[in-house]
């Protein structure tokens, strides 16, 4: 919709009577505290001017203002290259462009509720300044909402923006023609749009160009085309007879704008720039390489004052961002400085990777004689105190055994068992030990179920987890209400230092049926490759199964409220899959059940859900959405002047 400027001080005069016609605004009782928000009395140049070519702008009230976050919620589009300069004084703010004006195009100085009265805060309300460079001011609006992609919380400060170039390539080359920034709730609406065709996206500005050009940024993208329209509409206006008593409630009429209703999913794309982060030693026996993001392959690590051949056990993490390096050779973990030459992956500033080879040195934090030493004074200091002790014994005449020195005993390997209390009817135990296991040996291991008074011996398997050198599985059936024992002998397991494990004896209780409550959910959906995960009350996962049928059961849950989200799981890899611009794939879908599932203990929940019978912008629950909104500022009421 265009508007000729020559009609604007008509609509102007006309804004301003519309509510001095239906109410008046009363002083309220109860005292001389000031309530009014500050009134626009004059701007320059006019506001919605057109054919304006000054780059200033001055915007004066009826009393001093301030202006409350002025870099967060003043907006200005077209996007400004150039940081415009922004003053609040006294009774007036001054705006300046520092950028060249385009030619026939509309801008807009949207402050939002940026501006309040200099004494008791008082919001002016939603105020947005236009001017125009051309013959006609551009009023069409287009908003939505901006959510993230993975949990669906609302998404605060993040510019949105349009593109009348519709073409892929203009969101990665071209800054947005017109632009705005999402609110506490995630919502946003641009003004000042031309009637015409864009495409929006969303983008977590990094380098202020206004324009998707690093990996890093947060972005958001729909692939159908916007066309801004307007129409005729009403909505009530209340009148308040004071401050707690409605008077009446009116039918007014105003301009809607469509698109209103956008939603928009923000991700980041999966991408590491690869580089070496850092090498450390902490101890004389191994030393770890970190990079900065996942790699394909192990980096090839040649010693260069050192035979590196068959010197190490090597142990990696999942994506081998970390690799350590165990050292078994006691003469090798003498050196306080290991030299080697690594070869690896590198990103290049193309964002390419590349080769590249580095010469490191390897330093201990502590060497091994510096550990010895250290020892030694530890042992003669608790012989100095045992000399003591034995000589007050001898005077007490006490026939006491001399302590064992507890510095001459091996160091043994410890372990962690998980769970560690009582466990579930359908869980395992993991066993996690300090260091790489390099030999275990089976007949060590004793399994045994309690019955009655005696412990009978009961079948049993230990299973290595995957790319884990530490950690083991222990399988058996468990039975409710029923007690097991986990023996391992002394010296069962070696570790990669030569350490060994004292005797382990573990009791391990399976918790009653009636302990645990179950939730058994059918979806309602077209979609296909579901999985559905149970939350707790952080948003964070506790269980995450994949729907068969439809259907999705969770057994043996521990009393407590619980959340469900999903997601469309298209490549069917199990787990929530980001997009790519370049290949035009957004996000993995998700949704979230908009109320809780409260659990007791005997209970059985069945819950059908249809996942996308509600807006996702109302599905996820309140208690457990972060992004809390701001409180809204709210301006005068009106109060009617009738008894």
């Amino acid at each position: 919709m265009k508007i000729k400027s020559i009609y604007i001080p008509l609509l102007t005069v006309l804004a301003m009577l519309v509510p001095i016609a239906c109410a008046s605004i009363g002083s309220p009782e109860g005292g001389p505290k000031d309530t009014t928000p500050p009134k626009v009395i004059k701007c320059l140049p006019e506001n919605q001017s057109a054919h304006n070519s000054r780059k200033k702008v001055s915007i004066y009230f009826d009393e001093y203002i301030k202006l409350e976050n002025a870099n967060e919620k003043v907006v200005i589009s077209p996007p400004q290259m150039e940081m415009p300069e922004i003053k609040a004084s006294g009774k007036k703010i001054s705006v300046e462009l520092l950028d060249s004006l385009k030619q026939n195009t509309t801008y807009t100085i949207d402050f939002s509720d940026a501006i309040v009265d200099n004494n008791e805060g008082n919001p002016l309300g939603l105020f947005t300044y236009s001017f125009s460079t051309g013959e006609t001011i551009d009023t069409m609006e287009v908003s939505g909402t901006l959510l993230e992609a993975e949990n669906l919380e609302p998404i605060k400060g993040l510019l949105i923006g349009l593109h009348r170039n519709i073409a892929d390539s203009a969101f990665t080359r071209l800054p947005f023609d017109r632009v705005s920034r999402t609110d506490s709730r995630g919502r946003f609406t641009i003004k000042g749009v031309a009637p015409g065709t864009y495409r929006i996206y969303a983008l977590e500005e990094a380098d202020g160009n206004f324009m998707f050009n690093q990996k890093s940024e947060k972005i958001a993208f729909d692939t159908t085309c916007i066309i801004p329209s307007c129409a005729p509409a009403t909505r009530p206006d209340t009148i308040w007879r004071d401050s707690t008593h409605i008077d009446s409630i009116r039918t007014v009429s105003y301009t809607r704008f469509y698109p209103d209703n956008i939603v928009l999913k923000a991700f980041k794309e999966e991408f590491y720039s690869l580089h070496l982060l850092k090498t450390e030693r902490a101890t004389p026996f191994s030393f770890s390489i970190y990079f900065t993001g996942p790699c394909d392959s192990l980096p090839v690590l040649k010693g260069l004052n050192f035979d590196e051949k068959d010197a190490f056990l090597i142990e990696s993490s999942y994506h081998n961002d970390t690799i350590t390096y165990w050292i078994p050779d006691s003469a090798l973990a003498m050196k306080d400085t290991l030299t080697i030459s690594l070869s690896y992956l590198d990103t290049d500033t193309l964002n390419q990777l590349v080769p590249r080879t580095d010469t490191l040195d390897i330093v201990a934090k502590k060497t091994l004689t510096k550990i010895k030493e250290e020892l030694q004074k530890q042992i003669e200091e608790w012989e100095k105190d045992q000399e003591k002790k034995n000589r007050k014994r001898k005077k007490q005449d006490e026939n006491i055994p001399q302590e064992p020195n507890p510095y001459l005993k091996k160091e043994a390997l410890t372990y962690q068992l998980q769970p560690s209390g009582s466990i579930a009817p359908d869980q395992n135990i993991k066993i996690t030990f300090t260091e790489p296991v390099v030999r275990l040996d089976s007949a060590a291991f004793h399994f045994f179920k309690k019955v009655d008074t005696l412990w009978h011996e009961e079948p049993f398997l230990l299973m290595p987890v995957e790319n884990d050198r530490r950690s083991f599985m222990l399988y058996a059936e468990w039975r409710p209400e029923n007690s097991y024992k986990l023996n391992i002998d002394s010296a069962g397991i070696y570790s990669v230092l030569n350490k060994t494990n004292e005797k382990i004896e573990k009791e391990i209780t399976v918790s009653s049926l009636d302990d645990f409550s179950s939730i058994f959910i059918k979806l309602i959906t077209p979609d296909t490759n579901n999985v559905v995960q149970l939350l707790n009350k952080d948003d964070k996962v506790v269980r995450s199964v994949k729907a068969v049928n439809k259907e999705a059961d969770f057994y043996y849950l521990p009393p407590g409220d619980y959340y469900l989200r999903l997601f469309v799981d298209r490549n069917g890899d199990g787990k929530w899959t980001t997009g790519l611009y370049e290949k035009n794939i957004q996000p993995e879908e998700v949704f979230y059940f908009p109320k809780p599932l409260v659990a007791r203990a005997k209970w059985e929940i069945e819950q059908d859900w249809d996942v996308r019978g509600i807006p996702i912008t109302k599905q996820k629950p309140e208690a457990i959405t972060k992004q809390k909104p701001d409180k809204e500022k709210q301006p005068q009421r009106q109060y009617s002047t009738s008894r």
